[in-house]
């Protein structure tokens, strides 16, 4: 049993293998998540979230050495060839398990899948000795943005337990809009990054009123425009429910990225 409670963290991983391949557009994120690790307490364990693993259940990975998987097509020849080779945790993976039933949460082990570039890509920058054992929990294919947060309200005690939470996905991914030419993309992307920013940080609001707006979070300003789909939006839902923190998030990071403005959070 940890002594410390570990934080919670949101990042926006960025498009691709492009943080780890020194394009010039990501240099702001990639320093950000490069930086991540220093200031947080060291963790025996670490659970993504990524915006790249769906389930009509919620599934939580089991292998003891994940594989590596590349989900992502056009790029350079040594974009396939990256690898983090840390270690998964199977007993992490039926203790989450045994804590999303205990919540009345569906839940299946799988003990194939493999890191995707939502995990790897942030890991490698952020823990790059990769000598702490990672477990991935899926998103749920329903996109309900209530009962991601209730996935995070259920795996919330793994916090006592020194395992540190990572939503990793974009808090804009619209990806008709990136390198658009059309001056409205930026202010648009503004408006729905304000409201997240205000919704998950202002002292004014408290943790009841912060979940009703991320539950109704598609009526907000150019909510659909920056979220087309919301599978890269809803790991911060889990990080949300994870953190159950009345007093708010941190904006550690934010930023402009192939036009856009994006954020990141931190739950201390």
């Amino acid at each position: 049993m940890s002594k410390t409670l570990m934080p919670v963290v949101f990042v926006p991983h960025g498009g691709g293998p492009m943080p780890l391949l020194g394009d010039a557009s990501h240099r702001e994120l990639t320093a950000f998540m490069q930086n991540l690790a220093q200031d947080l307490p060291t963790p025996e364990a670490i659970l993504v979230i990524s915006a790249h693993w769906e389930e009509s259940i919620a599934h939580v990975s089991s292998a003891a050495n994940p594989a590596m998987i590349f989900d992502y097509y056009g790029f350079p020849p040594e974009s396939y060839e990256f690898r983090y080779p840390a270690p998964g945790q199977p007993q992490l993976a039926e203790n989450i398990a045994q804590l999303l039933r205990a919540n009345n949460i569906p839940v299946t082990l799988d003990d194939q899948r493999g890191y995707d570039h939502g995990t790897f890509v942030p890991l490698l920058l952020s823990y790059p000795h990769a000598d702490i054992p990672v477990v991935q929990l899926s998103l749920l294919a329903s996109l309900d943005p209530a009962a991601h947060i209730a996935l995070g309200n259920a795996i919330a005690p793994l916090r006592e337990q020194g395992v540190l939470i990572l939503g990793s996905g974009m808090s804009f991914h619209n990806m008709r809009a990136f390198f658009s030419p059309s001056p409205t993309v930026k202010t648009k992307s503004d408006n729905f990054d304000q409201w997240l920013v205000e919704t998950l940080t202002s002292n004014a609001l408290d943790y009841s009123q912060r979940a009703k707006r991320l539950n109704t979070w598609a009526s907000a300003p150019d909510a659909r425009f920056s979220h087309p789909r919301e599978e890269h939006l809803l790991p911060l839902h889990v990080c949300f429910g994870a953190a159950k923190a009345s007093s708010g998030a941190q904006h550690n990071f934010g930023g402009y990225l192939l036009g856009t403005r994006v954020s990141g959070f931190l739950w201390q």
